[in-house]
Parts: structure tokens; C-alpha cells; sequence
């Protein structure tokens, strides 16, 4: 459920900030106040394009907040658990546009990607104005709806699966039978690289071993000496460490006759001048194993410039470089078994077409058996909205037969079957006793389609994950009772749904459990849009606005006034 939303320097809005509830609220004002605005800021965090129109005049930055409360269960917080967020603490997005181009996006406070909250807000709000209706109109979304209402996307989602099974392997077939011609020149660069790594003979520390056997020698005249100097210190000289601690060491342990608990300490630093002359003795060897050969230098150079030459050629480590092997042989292997892998994916692909086949069948007898309860659905739902005696059915197709030669794999019945089957729907509608069925897309009144959009909205409620539903102004073309039944139908959808509404229609938003208005005004000779909440008396004169216009009577006050009671 959307909370809370903050809006900044977005076109003529310097800064609001709007609280939401559950139920169904309603958002009214005059003409060009800046209704629109509120909806094309929500759709910024909803993951839509930016640009520096957005941003209001003289302002460097624009900035759109909104705070939702999110179940575990749903798909958003299904979301932000995959990527590390804890839907119990609600999801705050943020998204900065700026004239520099430098936009943000912030999840819970922290920096995200554009993808990392369309991801996650994608199923939280649905909007339902203008373009809803276009969409609407297009037969290629038919079919989700369709599929959603009858509860087939678990048996669609197998279809789907299946079908990209099969069709990466009618392309890896394609490929290995187009390009059986010039596997040999293929083979050829293989091997050569195959032999090239091999030669080298790496081994996976080789690198860091050189380059530390390349610093000791660059350095061997300062750890030789260094060393050397530690050694005469420690053992080798007059009053040396070792010479001290076995002095005092000695004088102690005579100590020890007198007090035993001296006896411990005279034995540790015995014991520590005994470890310090292994200590020397490692040194010395140390310095036995040092090389100022200048020609060694030189074939480490060589060694790691060949190293350095394969890692430009074939990986950033040598590692990588053992990985380009290995796909390389696998490449080289497959190369040498084509006819053979050609065999197994012909096979393979029976077994995906006796499949894809079964399971495209049995989704489109499904659909067919859920499109007559949908009809039935949609035709009682417009009932509802004073649309009675329309007619509402589904045309079935079907996508063509691909006629290549590997169409076959994807084909059934003359039929080519794509991700989602092979069926194609497109809705109908008489509204009108008497006439035809014709397609959706030939709905000419604006009033029968936002009626539409309203009847697939009720109808989907119950199965819809998104929490928030947004009516942008699709009381376009009504009015009177019908408009109030379509604001009945909204409040219906709101006990399942919080549902927000743009409308200019009095009658639908007497119906809102929270009313907001919208205000344009003029600010030190700017033009500004602000949102407030409007209850008791400022309701009333709100509605009575819209009922009657600049003047207000006393009639109108008292129409206003029973429509809220």
C-alpha cells in the first residue's frame, strides 16, 4: 500500500507532500492544476523515464519519494528479500533527476540501480487511465488477462520453459549445420591457441612466485647486506644479543638455587638465546640462497612478459587463462563430434516437440474453457455499470506454421507455437442490442471503454498481487447515474485494493473514504501546485465546485450535501 509521497521542484510543484490511506481516496481540482503531475511523479519510482522537462524552472535538481508498507508474501517483498532488503521495515524509493544528467536512486535510504527498483515496484501500483485503454485495446495483452483470470500462468510458465528449451537448440542445430563449412578454419584457430597455452606450461602461482624472485634479486644487495648486519648483531660480534641472553640466562639459573621461582625465567631466556641463534642460522642460509645473476633477471622478465602476452590474449589471470583452455578443448571436442551432436539435438528436439505439443494443447482447451466463465464475468460486471445486454466473447486463432526447415520443432498441426502456446485472442464487444461482435479496438466511446477498463479491473481484483490501484481520470465520457455506479464499482475494488482517483465527477468522488484536493496558484509570480486534504464544510464546497461551477448556490451546497450523506 502506497503511504506516503513526496514530490520536489517537479514542474510547477516546489515541494508537497501527501499522505495516503486504505479504501478508496480522491483527488479533484480544476482543469490543469496539476492532477497529471501527481501521476507522472508516481511513475518515475515506479521505474519510468526521466528528463529535465521534469524539472522545474530555475531548479538544478527534481526529487519524487514514496514510502509503502509491503507484505512479505507479496512479489515485492519476495524482491527485496532476493536482493537484500527487509520488506518488514516498508520501502522507501527515491529518484533524483538532475539537468546534468548525474539522476540517483535510493532504496531505504541506500544507492541502487534504475533495474533494482523497477524490480521491486513493478507489481506495487497499477495505473488505469488514457494509456491503459491503448493498451487494452491491443490483442497481444489479451491473452495475459485471459490466462490470469482462468489461473493458467503456472501451465503457461511450462510452455514458456519448454519453449526455450527447444528453441536454443533449433539455433545450435541451425548453427552447426550453416556452418559445417568452416569448422575447419574454426578447428585450425582452436588448435593453434590450444597449443600456444599448452607450450607455456603455467602453472597457477607461476606470476606470483616470479615477480617475488624478481624483487629479491633487484634487492639482493640490500637484503644481503641487511642481513648481514642483523647476524653480527645477534650472534656474531662482541656483547651480541645471543651473548647477553645466555650471560644473563646463566646468572639467573644460578639465581634459581636460592629462589626456584627464578628457575623458569632462567630457562625461558636460555631458551629464547637458543631460538635466537636458530634464527641465525636461517639468516645465513637465507643469504647462501640469494642471486645477483643478472642473466636469471633476465629470463624472469621473459618468463613474465609471456605470461603477461597470454593474459592480453586470453584473461585477466592465469586462471582465466586455464578457463580459455578448457572451453577452447570443449569447443575443439565439439567440433570434432558435429555429426554426433547433431544426431542427439534432433532427438532431443522430438522429445521437446511431443512435449511443447501436449502442453500448447492442453493451455488452449484451458483458455477455451476459461474464456466462457470470463465472458460471462465481463458481461455481469458491465451489467453493473449500466452497460446491460452487451455482448462480450473471445475470437480464438492461431500463429502460422513456420515453414523453414527447423519450423517443425515448433509446430503442431499447421500451427507454430511460440512461448505462450499457439493460441491468438482478441476480445469482442456489442454494446449495443442487436449489433454484431466486433473487436475491442473499434470501440469508439470513451465512456463504454473507461466502463471496460473498470469491469477487467473489478473482475481481476481478487487475483491481483499490486496493492495499489489508480484510476487517472477513466470517468471519461460519463456522467450522472452512471457515473455514480461507476464510483460504487471503485469503492467495491477498494475493500480489496487501496484505489486512488483522479476524477472531475462529483458523483464519484462523494464516494471517497479520504478526499484530496489539488490547487494551482500563483507564488511571487510563479505558478505552483499544492495538495490538501479537504473534510466537513471544505468537502462539501469541493463537490459543490464541481457540481456547479465558479457560482455556488445555496441549491448546489445542499446537492453537495446529499451526495456526501
Amino acid at each position: 500500500m502506497l503511504c506516503d509521497l513526496s514530490i520536489k521542484n517537479f514542474a510547477i510543484i516546489d515541494k508537497i507532500h501527501i499522505s495516503f490511506s486504505e479504501g478508496l481516496s480522491v483527488l479533484t481540482g480544476e482543469t490543469g492544476a496539476g492532477k497529471s503531475i501527481i501521476i507522472n511523479a508516481l511513475k518515475l519510482v515506479l521505474g519510468g523515464r526521466t528528463s529535465t522537462d521534469l524539472i522545474k524552472t530555475d531548479k538544478e535538481h527534481a526529487a519524487v519519494e514514496a514510502f509503502f508498507e509491503i507484505s512479505p508474501d507479496s512479489d515485492a517483498g519476495k524482491s527485496m528479500e532476493a536482493l537484500g532488503f527487509e520488506p518488514g521495515e516498508g520501502l522507501s524509493v527515491r529518484r533524483i533527476i538532475a539537468r546534468n544528467g548525474k539522476n540517483k536512486t535510493f532504496i531505504n535510504g541506500h544507492p541502487s540501480t534504475l533495474q533494482m527498483m523497477t524490480r521491486i515496484t513493478e507489481s506495487l501500483i497499477s495505473i488505469s487511465g488514457q494509456h491503459v485503454h491503448q493498451i487494452l485495446l491491443k490483442p497481444e495483452h489479451h491473452l495475459a488477462v485471459l490466462d490470469q483470470f482462468a489461473g493458467l500462468e503456472e501451465l503457461r510458465d511450462q510452455v514458456s520453459e519448454c519453449y526455450n528449451k527447444t528453441f536454443p537448440l533449433i539455433k545450435e542445430l541451425y548453427h552447426l549445420k550453416e556452418k559445417k563449412d568452416r569448422e575447419a578454419e574454426e578447428r585450425e584457430l582452436l588448435l593453434f591457441q590450444q597449443k600456444e597455452i599448452t607450450q607455456a606450461n603455467l602453472s597457477p602461482k607461476e606470476e606470483i612466485e616470479l615477480d617475488q624472485e624478481r624483487d629479491r634479486i633487484r634487492n639482493a644487495e640490500t637484503l644481503y647486506g641487511t642481513i648481514g648486519r642483523c647476524i653480527e648483531r645477534l650472534y656474531g660480534s662482541e656483547g651480541s644479543v645471543v651473548g647477553w641472553l645466555a650471560e644473563i640466562g646463566k646468572d639467573i639459573e644460578r639465581l634459581g638455587k636460592i629462589d626456584t621461582k627464578l628457575i623458569p625465567i632462567a630457562e625461558n631466556i636460555l631458551s629464547a638465546a637458543y631460538q635466537t641463534e636458530d634464527c641465525v642460522a636461517e639468516l645465513r642460509s637465507y643469504t647462501e640462497t640469494l642471486s645477483f645473476d643478472p642473466n636469471r633477471l633476465e629470463k624472469i622478465e621473459e618468463r613474465l612478459d609471456t605470461i603477461q602476452k597470454l593474459k592480453r590474449k586470453y584473461g585477466k589471470t592465469i586462471k582465466d587463462i586455464f578457463c580459455y583452455l578448457d572451453t577452447t578443448e570443449k569447443r575443439l571436442e565439439a567440433l570434432q563430434s558435429s555429426p554426433e551432436r547433431i544426431a542427439e539435438i534432433e532427438e532431443e528436439l522430438f522429445e521437446q516437440n511431443k512435449m511443447i505439443c501436449e502442453l500448447s494443447t492442453r493451455l488452449s482447451e484451458e483458455r477455451k474453457e476459461g474464456a466462457i466463465r470470463f465472458c460471462r464475468r465481463v458481461q455481469e460486471e458491465l451489467g453493473s455499470l449500466e452497460m446491460r445486454g452487451t455482448q462480450f466473447d473471445i475470437l480464438f486463432e492461431h500463429t502460422k506454421e513456420d515453414t523453414n526447415s527447423f519450423g517443425q520443432y515448433l509446430t503442431i498441426d499447421g500451427k507454430g507455437i511460440g512461448e505462450t502456446g499457439f493460441d491468438r485472442i482478441s476480445f469482442l464487444i456489442s454494446p449495443n442490442v442487436g449489433e454484431g461482435l466486433k473487436p475491442l479496438v473499434n470501440i469508439a466511446s470513451g465512456g463504454e471503454l473507461s466502463r471496460i477498463v473498470l469491469a477487467l479491473k473489478s473482475i481481476m481484483a481478487d487475483l491481483d498481487d499490486v496493492g495499489t490501484i489508480i484510476f487517472d481520470e477513466v470517468d471519461a465520457g460519463i456522467g450522472g447515474g452512471v457515473a455514480e455506479t461507476v464510483g460504487k464499482k471503485m469503492k467495491e475494488i477498494s475493500k480489496h485494493h487501496q484505489v486512488i482517483c483522479i476524477t472531475h465527477l462529483p458523483q464519484i468522488a462523494s464516494l471517497g473514504n479520504h478526499h484530496l484536493k489539488i490547487l494551482k496558484r500563483l507564488d511571487k509570480g510563479r505558478t505552483c501546485t499544492t495538495i490538501e486534504p479537504v473534510d466537513g464544510e471544505n468537502r462539501i464546497k469541493e463537490i459543490a465546485r464541481m457540481l456547479g461551477g465558479v457560482k455556488i448556490s445555496k441549491k448546489t451546497l445542499d446537492h453537495a450535501k446529499e451526495l456526501l450523506h
